[in-house]
């Protein structure tokens, strides 16, 4: 008899474990908390985890640039459409302009409709596996939030022409000590996807969709923001 108590009680450990694991799986950039530390500074996300939090304005209408979802389909390659149409999150370390630095002089542009959207010199590591900039250009377009929810919460990041998503911005650049970061005091954490890079003179565009040199990404698509 004590025995199938026992046996019992592990069935339903294993269960709760395993619904325990899934959750936190499914959870999306909003929720991540890095948690790794370098000495003296902890990189760690300010965001609080949220009910996957969703922005109700529509990515198509009231912008410049307007497609239909099978023309935006055909334009751009699947993690592209996931990110920039459907709200996605890429994978951590699976683009190759997470690598890049300041030093990779130029500017990056929405993959969706070419608009400028962040300078070389404002780009900084932040340790987190995404492409990550202190501050943005104009034709970015940060989600109108209450200053309590955008700095638990973060606001999304669209690009201001074709309503493109991006990702996320974060009031922790403090953290960031000794980065441009540090004394804007934002972190705007973009999907290298949605982006590319076009270099000062000479050189050709690096589509952000592409992962690191020597690296094979297996794209899963993430879970929508909407």
């Amino acid at each position: 008899m004590r025995f199938f108590l026992f046996l019992g009680l592990v069935v339903v450990i294993v269960i709760i474990s395993q619904s325990t694991t899934c959750h936190a799986l499914s959870l999306n950039r909003r929720t991540y908390l890095l948690k790794t530390a370098a000495a003296p500074m902890v990189f760690t996300s300010t965001a609080i985890p949220s009910a996957q939090a969703a922005n109700p304005k529509s990515r198509t209408e009231g912008y410049q640039i307007q497609h239909t979802e099978r023309e935006w389909a055909y334009m751009l390659s699947g993690s592209q459409y996931n990110i920039l149409r459907q709200g996605g999150t890429e994978r951590q370390k699976s683009s190759i302009l997470a690598t890049f630095t300041s030093a990779n002089a130029g500017t990056y542009i929405c993959a969706g409709c070419n608009t400028e959207l962040f300078a070389s010199q404002d780009k900084f590591s932040s340790g987190t596996g995404w492409p990550s900039f202190s501050t943005a250009q104009a034709g970015v377009e940060v989600e109108d939030l209450d200053p309590v929810r955008a700095t638990l919460d973060g606001r999304e990041v669209r690009c201001g022409t074709c309503g493109g998503h991006l990702g996320d911005l974060f009031n922790d650049g403090w953290i960031y000590r000794g980065t441009s970061a540090a004394t804007t005091g934002k972190r705007y954490c973009i999907d290298g996807a949605a982006l590319i890079f076009k270099p000062e003179g000479a050189g050709e565009d690096v589509f952000g969709d592409q992962p690191p040199p020597n690296k094979i990404i297996r794209y899963e698509q993430s879970m929508y923001r909407n």
